[in-house]
């Protein structure tokens, strides 16, 4: 079977991976994240991908519209709280991943944000079927957060880059959270002080 897999980053690629060529599946990836965020951090992924790409002899398709952040922001619309900026970041990756893999001629499609123990996993199926529906494929859903660890074994074994947050800018804010706090109380008792 031919599959079309959406990479959200190389380290979420990895266990994926092995296990969809174990079950006998030809694999082409995709990316396209136009939530990440700093540049560089959209950078360091492409480098990192660019690694599974060769260790895993794994083609890729890289999405030509390059570092997409004013796209991203532009369709979330005001939608800052989690529960509202996930799906919409969802569906707008998993639109174009069904959509690029049924005009490349592929029947089935799947995503590596499938592999993460952070990402919602139901919405993540539902977007995906839904977006297979539309375009006339199939969303092929499989639970790869058994492998976490083994992922991040092997990431590490590699030597590539693995980022601390999802990507997008409000995540890259509450990585921080506790951060923010304390520096914002130390602050303000400095203010008073004065």
């Amino acid at each position: 079977m031919d599959i079309f897999l959406h990479i959200c980053c190389g380290p979420c690629a990895l266990y994926p991976i092995g296990v969809l060529k174990a079950q006998g599946m030809h694999i082409t990836g995709f990316f396209y994240n136009p939530n990440i965020h700093p540049f560089r951090e959209y950078e360091r992924r492409v480098e990192a991908l660019e690694e599974v790409a060769r260790v895993k002899d794994l083609p890729i398709v890289w999405d030509g519209s390059g570092y997409g952040l004013k796209d991203w922001l532009s369709s979330l619309d005001g939608a800052t709280a989690q529960k509202e900026r996930c799906p919409l970041c969802y569906e707008m990756r998993l639109e174009r991943s069904a959509k690029e893999a049924r005009d490349r001629g592929f029947k089935y499609y799947s995503s590596t944000l499938l592999y993460s123990k952070y990402q919602r996993h139901g919405l993540i199926r539902e977007i995906g079927q839904e977006k297979a529906r539309k375009f006339g494929i199939e969303f092929y859903y499989q639970d790869f957060r058994r492998g976490w660890i083994e992922g991040i074994e092997e990431a590490v074994a590699l030597g590539i880059y693995r980022q601390p947050y999802c990507g997008c800018i409000f995540s890259e804010s509450e990585r921080y959270a506790k951060r923010i706090k304390r520096l914002s109380d130390r602050l303000k008792e400095r203010r008073e002080v004065l």
